[in-house]
């Protein structure tokens, strides 16, 4: 790869269950094999499939989602974090096309990013050519460039199907997995299991890395997917880094592992410094804190833990209690209520700052993007500051009494973001790259409250 030259394209489904992460990944693993510096990134609002690029490239992974962000910003983000990579691979979301504005064929088109198309062949030969042609018809300007195959059976197999889609198509046929791929990553309720949990060792990494190399011919993807560095988006000029405003510690452990990295970067540029710190295995809260951002998880899988670690409780109790700031979302907001009742309906007691129980169901309880209007001034500016995000658990909480104030306003027609005393804690999980302005009025809030 010439310094002045790199490769950039998104991997996109015909659904979910095509075999899009496992083709992302296996490129990420193939691309850094053979020597080549790899930039993840992630289009929606996913954060298990960000934590796995980077256990598989070694780079943090950022989530691209024109709706949740803006089409600015996802700009940005997507320019200034893969300047230097030879190759950019970003893993789409669902089907191409499902998702409207944030759908994978969106940001491909918007961003003009050429795609590779995952098409699953099993139970299917000449007829995956009326799939590719349906998807290089429905939008051309997000007409994906490549197909690789899925589930291929037989040298006889890909011929038959590989013939067709040359005949009727023009989307180059870019290599294939065979059916007999043994590479699977366990999963549970929210998903794949997280990078923290360590779903894949460095066996089933090269193993798809190897067959990858095998039957994917890198070299042409690599000249196919070939972009001038100079032709990118501009880069827009970070900000001088502000002098350290606040010190924010934030919950981060295999419960608490739901963080959208840019969030992180947005809090640090205005002047924030992250103390990372563990509820689960840490005995008390780091020294010298302003505030606490607890985010989400898996805390029901832990709840026997973090109930029986008393002494970070009750430091949390405490610090609650002296009217110190907190932000939580999900699951750091499942950990204070009262307690969690898990999937075995087994009670675990928590920090308990708001007075209901949280329930562990066995379907989804909500999923959908989320826009919300504050009611009133707040930990994230005036009334009528607009956020946006993303909102995806498996548990409900008990009505919450109406002493407890509801800060968001939204717009699924419900209210949300409860507070008590200096906390803020709700299910939406936000994205503050659609108003940045966020962090400097979080910071405020902050100096307020140690004021």
């Amino acid at each position: 790869m010439s310094d002045k030259t790199s490769s950039r394209f998104i991997v996109s489904g015909t659904s979910s269950g095509s075999g899009k992460t496992t083709v992302a990944l296996g490129l990420m693993a193939a691309f850094r094999e053979k020597g080549c510096s790899v930039q993840p990134f992630k289009c929606g609002p996913d954060f298990i499939d960000p934590g796995l690029h980077r256990l598989v490239t070694g780079q943090v992974s950022r989530n691209l989602d024109l709706w949740m962000c803006g089409e600015n910003f996802t700009r940005d983000t997507l320019a200034k974090n893969s300047r230097n990579a030879d190759v950019t691979i970003i893993e789409g979301v669902m089907g191409m096309f499902d998702g409207g504005i944030s759908s994978s064929g969106s940001l491909a088109e918007t961003l003009d990013i050429p795609g590779i198309l995952v098409l699953d062949v099993r139970s299917m030969a000449e007829s995956a050519a009326a799939i590719v042609k349906g998807f290089e018809m429905l939008r051309p300007k997000a007409a994906p460039k490549g197909i690789i195959l899925n589930r291929v059976a037989s040298k006889r197999h890909l011929q038959l199907v590989s013939d067709a889609i040359e005949e009727h198509c023009q989307a180059e046929i870019l290599g294939h997995l065979p059916r007999t791929l043994a590479f699977e990553i366990p999963s549970r309720h929210l998903g794949l299991l997280t990078s923290d949990e360590a779903p894949l060792d460095n066996a089933a990494i090269q193993l798809l890395a190897r067959t990858v190399a095998e039957h994917v011919d890198l070299d042409r993807i690599e000249h196919l997917f070939q972009v001038a560095k100079e032709s990118q988006p501009d880069i827009l000029s970070p900000s001088p880094a502000k002098k350290e405003r606040c010190r924010i510690g934030v919950a981060r452990d295999k419960a608490f592992c739901f963080y959208y990295e840019d969030n992180f970067d947005i809090l640090r540029n205005a002047g924030c410094e992250l103390i990372f710190f563990s509820p689960l295995a840490d005995p008390e809260l780091p020294v010298g804190l302003d505030a606490l951002y607890l985010g989400g998880g898996y805390p029901e899988l832990y709840a026997e833990m973090l109930s029986n670690n008393h002494s970070m409780i009750s430091a949390i109790r405490q610090w609650i209690e002296c009217d110190r700031p907190v932000y939580a979302e999900c699951g750091g907001f499942m950990y204070l209520t009262e307690g969690i009742t898990d999937q075995q309906n087994v009670f675990h007691c928590m920090i308990g700052a708001f007075p209901v129980k949280a329930h562990m169901q066995k379907t989804r309880a909500s999923l959908g993007y989320r826009e919300i209007q504050t009611l009133s001034a707040s930990c994230f500016g005036p009334a009528g500051t607009v956020l946006r995000g993303h909102e995806f658990h498996y548990s409900s909480i008990d009505r919450m009494p109406d002493h407890i104030a509801r800060l968001y306003s939204v717009n699924n027609g419900t209210s949300e973001g409860y507070t008590y005393k200096n906390v803020l804690g709700g299910y939406m999980h936000l994205h503050f790259g659609f108003t940045p302005q966020t962090a400097d009025e979080f910071i405020n809030f902050i100096n307020t409250c140690r004021e």
